[in-house]
């Protein structure tokens, strides 16, 4: 009960591919692994934009006069 053999998978995949389809699992898998590389890629340029991190410009006030529905905020990072 504790372990599955190997066709206990085989059958799992075998009605999982015949629900979905091998292209929707392909676009699944795409879609996945391009969606990690890119939280990779963004996870290391907030790590290079933590350590020489510049001041954000200020929004002028006409700007946030004219779209009431923005909220500007200073989003500060904890030590």
């Amino acid at each position: 009960m504790g372990s599955f053999s190997i066709w206990h998978w085989l059958v799992v995949l075998l009605i999982v591919v015949l629900v979905f389809g091998t292209k929707k699992l392909k676009n699944l898998g795409s879609d996945l692994g391009a969606a990690v590389k890119g939280f990779k890629d963004g996870m290391a340029q907030g790590n290079t934009t933590d350590a020489a991190s510049t001041p954000a410009p200020q929004v002028t006030a006409d700007k946030s006069a004219t779209d009431k529905t923005t909220i500007d905020v200073d989003a500060k990072t904890k030590s």
